[in-house]
């Protein structure tokens, strides 16, 4: 029984001389085995901790004695297993968490007096060089045949780079690198992201360019990625559209979605806030959302979609006078900001309130509305705008919604007193 995890051996005495320990562990190997008594010439179960500088290690009786475990933050990869003699206590963090639990267990088995022959344990012995070296941050494999098929991935990882290796699905065994930050898996047949991948708590850059995505999963985007992902790459890949609750990934700096078959972009994209590079050249966008001028960005890049040329005469009307009792519940929802869900009202309802437009008023409309489209420089969005087309403009059709017709004969109005001037 091995387990690999930074270490810290603290003598409870040093306090009382006036002395403390060095505050922070180093790498080593623990293992739990039989050692040979040369006085009783009996086995006995003992603990070896063995570091880069000690490799032929420390040992230490568990029979009877363990004062305490001390596994409060155990799923955070922590423990600490206090001695009676020598009076020790061994502070282990950064190991693997069903590792560590499994170490533990059979520390307790060693201490409860199980018997050496009981235990499927082999003989202590100094531990290799390789076992104790720095656990191993950042891992990139571009070769399918340097892909690892029967050993983990080194649990430690941080970043993660697998491309080139025809993956058709992401390996469940990525899932459990519970430190990684950066996973890019682009150049692969990937179809679908498994919505598991939230596990994934410290996850801030995810890089899926090039691979055969079709849907983005609405559950991702509902998950603790919310608050972590800034840096997600989606570009050339098949997708005709976002989920709806895309825009909740609010810490997003860095999108591109390049080269798939994007429609539209999502209702919401106003809500991403720290958003400043947006990349989506070469899509079949027609026209953007209306809340597309609530962004702040520093590099917007449109080209090559086929943007229609708007005309804010040409409209679609869907009032219904007088309004429904359900537009009117449903605005006072939107407008006030009230709590809803699933849980209160009808899943079909909840989505209709996710997709709700904003008409220039400020106030909200579901069902009922009128909309438009104008032309609007994308320099009001952004500081660098990558050319629209070949004809060097920089403006694009973008949607207007009215809850009214008084709020829309005002916008109208306010039109032709431009084109006079």
């Amino acid at each position: 029984m091995k387990l690999q995890c930074d270490v810290e051996v603290l003598n409870r005495m040093l306090p009382s001389f006036g002395m403390k320990g060095r505050g922070r562990g180093i790498r080593g190997v623990l293992s739990i085995g039989k050692h040979l008594d040369k006085t009783s010439q009996r086995n006995n179960i003992c603990l070896l901790i063995c570091t880069a500088k000690d490799r032929a290690g420390s040992k230490y009786k568990l029979k009877e004695n363990i004062e305490n475990f001390f596994t409060r933050f155990v799923e955070e990869g922590k423990a600490t297993v206090r001695l009676k003699e020598p009076a020790v206590d061994i502070c282990l963090s950064k190991a693997d968490v069903n590792s560590l639990k499994k170490f533990l267990s059979a520390a307790r088995l060693a201490h409860r007096g199980s018997d050496a022959c009981n235990l499927p344990l082999s003989t202590l012995a100094p531990v290799r060089a390789r076992d104790v070296e720095k656990p191993k941050r950042k891992l990139t494999i571009v070769s399918k045949k340097d892909y690892p098929l029967t050993c983990n991935f080194p649990y430690s990882l941080e970043q993660l780079q697998v491309s080139y290796c025809k993956l058709s699905r992401v390996d469940m065994r990525m899932l459990s690198l519970k430190l990684l930050c950066r996973l890019d898996l682009s150049h692969n047949h990937i179809k679908i992201l498994p919505t598991s991948i939230s596990v994934l708590g410290c996850l801030a850059e995810l890089i899926l360019h090039n691979n055969h995505l079709e849907t983005f999963p609405d559950l991702v985007c509902l998950s603790g990625l919310q608050g972590t992902l800034q840096h997600l790459d989606l570009s050339q890949n098949r997708l005709q559209a976002l989920p709806p609750h895309f825009c909740q990934l609010r810490e997003l700096v860095n999108l591109k979605l390049d080269d798939n078959k994007l429609l539209r972009l999502p209702f919401h994209i106003g809500q991403l806030s720290k958003l400043r590079f947006l990349s989506a050249a070469h899509n079949q966008l027609a026209i953007l959302p209306s809340d597309f001028r609530n962004l702040s960005l520093e590099n917007l890049d449109l080209f090559g979609n086929p943007f229609t040329q708007p005309n804010p005469f040409d409209h679609t009307i869907q009032l219904k006078f007088p309004l429904s009792l359900l537009e009117i519940a449903s605005r006072t929802v939107v407008n006030l900001r009230i709590p809803y869900g699933p849980q209160a009202i009808p899943f079909h309802l909840c989505h209709e309130l996710d997709a709700a437009m904003i008409c220039d008023c400020g106030w909200a409309c579901v069902r009922s509305f009128i909309q438009t489209a104008v032309s609007m420089n994308l320099h009001l969005v952004s500081h660098t705008v990558v050319l629209v087309d070949d004809m060097g403009g920089t403006e694009a059709p973008i949607q207007h919604h009215f809850c009214s017709l008084t709020c829309y004969c005002l916008f109208l109005d306010s039109c032709v007193q431009r084109r006079i001037r």
